[in-house]
């Protein structure tokens, strides 16, 4: 897809964010205005209500089925909203002060950099990927296809990561500034896999084949490389507020219970405390924090220093300019955006009536989906009020799981083996198309439906997904029925 054709669709994507949050942004003008006057506290509380109005309501009738607490999936953080913009709202529980400081990070995640020397949002590259984190987070929500790719050779770093590739450090960056030479891209083709339910239905499974292609040198024999799609970014404040050890509770990596569920955590370093703490964000759990995710992206994908990565990604390449400058990223926005992505609301489950759905609620714990796929957990007491003491329905452990051989990158990532990957949430899963506009799955995408990434299933995943095999169509049906209406 060429530049123009990606610009065209970001402005489109922008246009319909924006629209969206208008009534949130005229909020800061009012809220300016009152401060000025003294009279905050009473006019906050008026337009705060009638700017969430549109995106809040009660839930239906009690349901024997579901709890009134699976109505709200992120606690009080919770919207009620079915549109384009599902994946982007504030959550509902921060106050004036906070809302601002979102729309703030909100901002910050939008802004696209450039290259220095400039006024605002300076720093660029020299090799990059995106320049701007909203790039890849469409709308907050999914990519589609593999929008980077890590890179490494066999053996770990001093800190127990993977070991970076001479000439390409951790990642390939397929965009440079101008008289810069980018490391290389990758070209994907597919695969056709046929595979059959128990029943005899056939579905077809797309197998994703790469390779790698203007390179500006070799890489060497036997490298390793982890292609990723983008992830949502909603809700993922109150995955960090989960207490580690509620976490760990779930954690059996030598399957003592002998449930074929082996559930492990990944520690990996962290650059605040300088040391190795519990993993819980990304494909294989390789952050510990949204703070280090946020620092690591800007830097990665944006080539942006900042206070937890000061050095370019590029350094010791031939692209790099040998200037030791002082950080390109502030810490004041690095903190804002960091707070954005930890107050994204979650999106209310919706259809929790149907009786279709009920039922595959019914197949999807059958199945023992949710064995990795844990739906309730509460949030512990953290820095962020609104997130603390939350019941939330996420539907992950956060833990790493062996999902089988098909779906192995054969890339370890600290503890992660090749073949291991973190459950990701399931909430909110069912508004992908609404929002991003794709039916796209798992970590590189190569799924184009739910039942779809089912069937990729394998390693632990293997007597779920023999589970869903042998299931009559009718349970099929009500089982994609539940899983879209998380």
């Amino acid at each position: 897809m060429n530049q123009e054709i990606l610009f065209a669709e970001n402005n489109e994507h922008q246009l319909i964010k924006h629209c969206k949050r208008a009534r949130f942004y005229f909020i800061d003008t009012i809220v300016l205005f009152s401060i000025a006057f003294y009279r905050k506290k009473f006019i906050l509380l008026f337009l705060i209500s009638i700017g969430l109005s549109a995106c809040t309501k009660d839930p239906a009738a009690p349901n024997p089925d579901f709890t009134e607490e699976e109505y709200y999936a992120g606690g009080a953080t919770t919207v009620f909203d079915v549109s384009s913009a599902a994946f982007s709202g504030p959550a509902t529980n921060l106050s004036a002060e906070r809302l601002l400081l979102h729309m703030e990070g909100d901002a910050a995640f939008e802004a696209t950099f450039v290259t220095a020397p400039a006024p605002v949002n300076s720093g660029l590259g020299p090799v990059y990927n995106q320049s701007a984190c909203n790039s890849c987070h469409v709308l907050d929500g999914r990519g589609a296809e593999p929008s980077v790719f890590r890179l490494s050779k066999t053996g770990f770093d001093t800190n127990g990561g993977p070991l970076a590739i001479p000439g390409f450090g951790g990642q390939l960056q397929n965009l440079a500034v101008a008289s810069v030479v980018a490391e290389g891209e990758v070209i994907m083709q597919y695969e056709a896999l046929l595979k059959y339910f128990d029943d005899g239905d056939q579905i077809v499974l797309q197998q994703p084949i790469y390779s790698f292609i203007n390179l500006y040198q070799p890489l060497p024999n036997g490298f390793h490389f982890s292609p990723r799609v983008a992830p949502p970014v909603f809700g993922l404040g109150l995955l960090e507020a989960i207490a580690d050890e509620d976490i760990l509770k779930y954690a059996d990596p030598f399957d003592l219970d002998k449930d074929g569920i082996s559930g492990k955590p990944n520690y990996v370093w962290n650059q605040e405390t300088l040391s190795a703490t519990l993993g819980r964000f990304g494909w294989k759990a390789n952050q510990p924090s949204l703070l280090q995710q946020t620092a690591a992206a800007y830097n990665e994908d944006m080539g942006i220093t900042n206070k937890l990565f000061p050095e370019e990604s590029s350094k010791l390449q031939m692209q790099y300019d040998g200037m030791q400058d002082d950080v390109e990223l502030t810490n004041e926005l690095l903190n804002a955006a960091t707070f954005y992505v930890q107050t994204i609301a979650v999106p209310a489950p919706r259809n929790l009536e149907d009786p279709e759905v009920i039922a595959g609620k019914k197949v999807f714990m059958a199945a023992k989906c949710n064995s990795c796929h844990v739906p309730r957990h509460q949030t512990g007491i953290m820095t962020q009020p609104e997130l603390a003491n939350q019941i939330i329905y996420p539907y992950t452990d956060l833990l790493l799981h062996d999902m089988g051989i098909e779906l192995a990158d054969n890339r370890p990532d600290f503890q992660a083996t090749g073949s291991e990957w973190r459950t990701p949430p399931l909430w909110g899963i069912g508004l992908t198309q609404i929002v991003n506009g794709h039916q796209r799955f798992l970590h590189d995408g190569r799924a184009g439906s739910l039942m779809e990434a089912i069937m990729w299933h394998g390693g632990e995943a293997t007597g779920s997904r023999d589970y869903v095999k042998k299931a009559s169509q009718k349970e099929r049906e009500q089982l994609i029925k539940f899983l879209e209406a998380l």
